[in-house]
């Protein structure tokens, strides 16, 4: 008997996108430093992303260094498929296949104090489990 050997490849990430547990614009960015200052808001991929006033150097160095493009955006930025693939769940950060959009970290994935060597880790994994690749 011969068995099917599926020689498929896993589908190849063409890019990323991170949500923001925020808004953009003026209001929007106000009302996330005015909770944040407050104890009441917060958003872990902003953590990773960002220090008190801007990109950290070490996290744009690290997206530069990425085999495909990352777009990071808030939650009003969002594109309907984003939207649909982060249903409810940000902060997020998902990959663009040809064909589909997958959720590879959620909010909990995201809790990683700030780190971003422990981000860079986790999305190595999250790709793997997800059957993608670069």
């Amino acid at each position: 008997m011969v068995q099917d050997v599926s020689t498929a490849e896993p589908e190849r990430i063409l890019r990323l996108t991170g949500v923001y547990h925020a808004d953009g614009g003026l209001l929007g960015e106000l009302r996330y430093v005015v909770g944040k200052l407050r104890g009441v808001t917060r958003c872990a991929l902003c953590d990773i992303t960002h220090g008190a006033l801007r990109k950290k150097p070490a996290f744009a160095a690290w997206q530069r260094a990425l085999p495909v493009p990352l777009a990071l955006v808030h939650l009003n930025e969002r594109s309907p498929e984003v939207a649909r693939a982060t249903a409810g769940r940000t902060p997020a950060l998902v990959a663009h296949t040809a064909r589909r959009v997958v959720m590879l970290l959620g909010p909990g994935e995201l809790e990683l104090e700030g780190s971003l060597e422990a981000f860079s880790k986790a999305l190595t994994r999250a790709v793997t489990e997800a059957g993608l690749r670069w």
